[in-house]
């Protein structure tokens, strides 16, 4: 299923940021956390909960997903968005093939983590609860550290049977998969990082049965999608307009 949405709105010439999602749940997250990060800005949403599903039982990205994700970042450029967020990090090398057909900016969610990972720990965990996702999020980890010349061991592993707990409603399972999950890592490593925005709404749990630092996508995403709002220049808010 295809849906596009508006989840704020801002007057007074506000800039917008169109969310492109490839499940649902994550864009209640996104809307809940942009009410504090990005005030006064338009955010959009368009979702295809189908992608995802057809990423993990096909395998990985294939050329039909990699056509609809252009797709939808041509849908949101054409919408009026001044910069585009690709929430989904199975999905996230799409962005180096769609930033060139798009007039504007598109951020990835979880670049601002990897960057902030491999510049605080020599080994670094990744959790992910799809297999989807493990792989572009640990070769996200590695172009980082090799840009930073530093020298990280990644450990990546899934929380086996979360999403799919997840996925039948059972939310009080994917969570405690998740955190049994974080806390065997967290003894192999210095710091974790999550590979899917939607394990944030737990983030305060994880750390606590990590016992080591445990980063996520969602906020620091966000903000990475303000600063470059900011970059561009012009009003995000309305009194900025007045």
């Amino acid at each position: 299923m295809v849906k596009e949405q508006r989840e704020t709105a801002a007057g007074g010439g506000a800039r917008t940021i169109a969310a492109v999602y490839t499940g649902r749940g994550l864009d209640e997250q996104v809307a809940a956390a942009a009410r504090d990060i990005l005030p006064g800005v338009r955010l959009t949403s368009i979702i295809d909960d189908s992608i995802i599903f057809d990423i993990n039982s096909g395998g990985g990205l294939t050329p039909e997903t990699v056509r609809r994700m252009l797709r939808y970042y041509a849908n949101a450029a054409d919408s009026g968005a001044s910069v585009i967020l690709n929430t989904c990090s199975s999905v996230g090398e799409v962005v180096a093939l769609g930033q060139p057909t798009v007039p504007v900016p598109i951020i990835r969610i979880d670049e601002p983590m990897a960057a902030e990972a491999v510049a605080r720990f020599d080994r670094v965990g990744v959790l992910a609860t799809l297999p989807s996702t493990l792989h572009p999020t640990r070769r996200l980890l590695t172009e980082k550290a090799a840009a930073g010349n530093r020298a990280v061991r990644i450990t990546a592993v899934v929380a086996e049977g979360a999403y799919a707990a997840l996925a039948a409603g059972d939310g009080a399972t994917h969570d405690r998969l998740v955190t049994e999950a974080v806390g065997r890592l967290g003894r192999e490593v210095d710091g974790i990082v999550l590979a899917q925005a939607s394990m944030a709404r737990i983030a305060n749990r994880l750390t606590e049965s990590a016992r080591v630092p445990v980063l996520t996508s969602l906020r620091s995403g966000l903000a990475a999608a303000r600063a470059e709002l900011d970059r561009l220049g012009g009003p995000t808010r309305e009194k900025d307009a007045s």
